[in-house]
């Protein structure tokens, strides 16, 4: 997405408060148990159109080439700051996920009433309003995920909790308590609110939640310049739990999963992911392009010397 096409904060009281946002965001232990919320996707009451549902019908969430979604419309009307749907199969990721909607006034009537910072809102809300204790997923205020994909941020951050009884990003955990669950469960299902894309996972990393840390990665939605590109996957490779092999190269769209990991380092556990390319299938990790130098480590010595020079 271009520079001009963003939202910046333009000085460094803002970056605090944004990173301060987001440094207070698991705010209760993740070993507390609550209770797994429900959500109610029923619409609102039929005013003009007599035949239209009442209630989301069951049917994945196909694309459109002409435009919105039926199923997205439908959410619309439940909450109007949902831009897509998160899924990851093996898990019990499978939620809508908003968008935050930035610095919200007191006395905006839609919001409660009361004041919020950026990136807090959905922190303890659901999708009606409502208090819930183990929030809402929701991208970074900043993050275009629209129709037009040139304008989609280049690096798209979902924040939520990570609750014990793997609510929300809960279950995201197996990942680093367990680095084979990777083969279970490599590919993530993104869709916005006009079309489906696909994910596989590149990198998990466990890293720091403090806005004084040297790498401040909810801070980095916009990766405009190949520079800026190289920085962010720089940190990531630096300091990742695994090496999947995943090539990952300027041009990617990225996809940031962040939730806590422990409350006395603030540090924040991140699942990293890139949009396939073209020839890439999700579900088949054998058609996703390696780094050349995965592909020789792994490669068997008997092949190596088949194809050595002079063989």
């Amino acid at each position: 997405m271009n520079k001009t096409a963003k939202i910046i904060s333009a000085s460094t009281a803002c970056v605090a408060a944004a990173a301060l946002a987001v440094a207070a965001f698991m705010t209760f232990k993740k070993d507390e148990e609550v209770p797994t919320p429900v959500i109610d996707i029923t619409t609102e009451p039929v005013t003009e159109l007599v035949t239209e549902p009442t209630t989301l019908p069951l049917y994945d969430y196909v694309p459109s080439e002409t435009g919105m979604t039926e199923k997205a419309k439908m959410l619309l009307k439940q909450n109007k700051d949902i831009v897509g749907w998160i899924k990851i199969d093996n898990t019990d990721v499978d939620y809508p996920f908003t968008r935050d909607p930035g610095e919200i006034p007191e006395g905006n009537k839609y919001y409660g009433g009361q004041a919020y910072a950026y990136n807090e809102y959905y922190l303890d809300h659901d999708l009606d309003g409502s208090y819930l204790r183990c929030g809402t997923l929701f991208c970074d205020w900043r993050d275009n995920f629209g129709a037009v994909e040139d304008m989609q941020s280049e690096n798209i951050v979902i924040y939520g909790h990570n609750m014990a009884n793997n609510t929300m990003f809960g279950s995201l955990r197996r990942y680093r308590q367990d680095y084979s669950f990777y083969e279970q469960a490599p590919f993530v299902e993104l869709s916005s609110n006009y079309r489906d894309y696909d994910y596989v996972i590149f990198s998990i990393l466990i890293t720091s939640g403090n806005w004084y840390t040297d790498f401040v990665y909810w801070d980095m939605e916009e990766l405009d310049t190949e520079d800026e590109f190289n920085y962010y996957l720089d940190n990531i490779r630096s300091r990742q739990l695994i090496d999947t092999g995943v090539d990952v190269k300027y041009g990617d769209k990225l996809l940031t999963l962040s939730t806590c990991y422990a409350d006395e380092d603030n540090s924040r556990f991140l699942v990293m992911a890139r949009r396939l390319r073209p020839g890439e299938k999700a579900g088949d990790l054998s058609t996703i392009e390696r780094t050349e130098e995965y592909n020789k480590a792994h490669t068997p010595d008997e092949q190596k010397d088949e194809n050595a020079p002079g063989q």
